[in-house]
Order: structure tokens, then C-alpha cells, then sequence
């Protein structure tokens, strides 16, 4: 059964991205700008710029370069930049590390933060307790992320910098593997930024689905058959809970992947966002479908995995 459902979710995985690997191709050759006279200059003469698209293969049926596009594609080969004239796969392997990096870091943050919150707020309802953190959640939801980072970096790096505690660096990406310990410092400030908005979030929505579920008539039942209180919020209420807040951080997971610009930005980590703004800029097609295909196979991969955890947060839920 199990691997039934593994074979269809994949297959529709596959068809979901070469969906979008047509449309995002289809958008960017038929769409009226020229990569190769972007590539030529303004100064280029015409016959300089029909040999830059012979070159680029710009010149032959729309229908010919798909192909030619989705072969490489089956084969691993996300093109070559027209600027850099660099492989996509290996640009895009070098930006993903601090992107990575940031979206796991802060995703475990502010799940952790946002589930626990919003259990407590659900468990004392209409309580101070729960109207303070719905402010809170509320607050958090309203602030811009480049806000709560530049806030970020004022109080916790400037100030304490100026204070003679240079505790945080204020930006650039240190690699895992050269040292674990810089790696998590550099870090610190740019989880807290993506946490903050994003814990908001996970606040309320687990708030409300846990509201829903302690209201159903199996919970009234353990609680009638004298079933501890915190087994019964955490064993049977929370687990059914999480269905929704699953879903959302598999949503959340897979679309941060395709880039967290404003956040490696402010922090100056490089990573996908700043990679595909870049691209956008110069115009550089394969970068930006690169990064199109990369975030839908992240978005794919996320909800396959969130559809497998189904199972075993909710007992009632087949995967059948």
C-alpha cells in the first residue's frame, strides 16, 4: 500500500514539474526580450547579434530547444549561464549551501516556537496568557522581515559591538564543514529574523486547529474515561492537530528553498535569492528557470514527505 502511494505521489511529482518546466520556458522564449542582444550591447550590430543567438542556439524552432532543453534536464543539465558562461547546476550548488542552511535552521525555530505557543494559547483560551500571545502573533505576522532583521542587527550585533561584545557577526556564510561552531553563529541572526515572522504564523493556525480538535467527541470521551489531561492535549489532541501545521511548513519549506532574498540580503549570506534578483537583472534565462526547477522539486519533495508524515501523525488518515 505504502509503495503504491509512493509511485503515484512521484508520478505526480514528475508531472507537476515538467508542467512547470514547459510554462516557465514557454514564458521566457516567446516573451519579446532578446537574451542576445541584452548579451550584444547596444553598441552590437546586427550581425554580431545573430551570431550571439546562433551561438546560444536562440535561432531554431521553439519546439527543437524545448526538447533539447528538457533532454538536459533528464540528464542533470540545468544549462549555462549566459553571462558567466558557467554551468547553472554549479552556480546554483554553490548559492544553495547558505540557503539551505538558513531555511532548516529557522524552520526547526519557529515550528518549535510557533507549535509550542500556540498550544499553550489553545489550551488557556480567552486567558491573558492566550490574548498576549495572540498580540504577539498578530505583531510578528505585521512586521516586515528586513524590519526585524535591521532591528535585529542594531540591538544584538551594533549595540553590542559598541559595548565591547562582539558576540555576532553581522554577516557573510561560513561553511558547515569548516567549522561547525562559525557556521551556527553566522546563522544565529538570520534564524531569528525568518523565525520571528514565520512562527506567527504557526501560532495561530496551530491555536485554531487545536481549538478544533479538543472539541471533537473523542477528546471529551478520554477525558469522561479519566485519561490524564496532558496525554490527552499532547498523546490524542496535538497529534491530529498538526495535520494543517504539517502542511504549511511543508508549503513554507519548499517555496524558502527557491530563496529568501530579503533575508540573505540583509545578512549579506549570498544564497538562491540573491542569485535569481541577480538573473532577473541581467536577464540571464537559464539561471532563472534553473532556480524554477530547483524550487519546484523542493516544493514536490516537501509535500511528498509531508503526505508520508500524515500517517503517522493521524491515525483515522489512509494512505489509501
Amino acid at each position: 500500500m505504502l509503495r503504491r502511494f509512493l509511485v503515484r505521489r512521484i508520478l505526480l511529482g514528475v508531472l507537476v514539474l515538467w508542467l512547470v518546466t514547459l510554462g516557465t520556458f514557454l514564458l521566457f522564449f516567446v516573451a519579446p526580450s532578446d537574451p542576445a542582444r541584452t548579451l550584444a550591447g547596444r553598441q552590437a550590430t546586427p550581425e554580431q547579434v545573430d551570431l550571439i543567438r546562433r551561438n546560444l542556439g536562440l535561432d531554431r524552432p521553439i519546439m527543437v530547444q524545448y526538447l533539447d532543453y528538457a533532454n538536459r534536464l533528464v540528464h542533470g543539465d540545468l544549462g549555462t549561464s549566459y553571462f558567466s558562461n558557467e554551468s547553472v547546476g554549479k552556480l546554483l550548488a554553490e548559492d544553495f549551501p547558505p540557503t539551505f542552511s538558513l531555511v532548516v535552521g529557522g524552520a526547526v525555530i519557529w515550528f518549535t516556537i510557533g507549535v509550542g505557543a500556540g498550544v499553550l494559547s489553545a489550551t488557556r483560551a480567552r486567558s491573558l496568557l492566550d490574548r498576549g500571545l495572540t498580540l504577539l502573533a498578530l505583531a510578528g505576522v505585521s512586521m516586515p522581515t528586513f524590519v526585524v532583521g535591521l532591528i535585529l542587527l542594531y540591538f544584538l550585533f551594533f549595540q553590542l559591538t559598541m559595548a565591547g561584545m562582539p558576540v555576532l557577526p553581522p554577516d557573510s556564510y561560513v561553511s558547515f564543514s569548516d567549522s561547525p561552531g562559525e557556521w551556527a553563529r553566522h546563522l544565529i541572526l538570520p534564524w531569528i529574523t525568518l523565525a520571528t515572522v514565520q512562527a506567527a504564523t504557526y501560532l495561530r493556525l496551530t491555536r485554531g486547529s487545536m481549538l478544533d480538535v479538543l472539541g471533537e467527541d473523542y477528546i471529551r470521551t478520554a477525558r469522561a474515561k479519566g485519561v490524564p489531561e496532558q496525554r490527552v492535549i499532547y498523546r490524542h489532541g496535538l497529534r491530529a492537530a498538526l495535520t494543517p501545521v504539517v502542511t504549511q511548513l511543508g508549503v513554507d519549506v519548499g517555496t524558502l528553498i527557491g530563496g529568501v532574498v530579503v533575508t540573505e540580503s540583509v545578512f549579506g549570506l549570498g544564497g538562491i535569492g540573491q542569485a535569481v534578483v541577480q538573473a532577473f537583472i541581467s536577464g540571464d534565462l537559464p539561471v532563472i528557470m534553473g532556480v524554477v526547477v530547483l524550487a519546484t522539486t523542493a516544493v514536490v519533495v516537501a509535500n511528498l514527505l509531508v503526505d508520508i508524515t500524515y500517517g503517522f501523525l493521524d491515525p483515522r488518515i489512509r494512505l489509501a
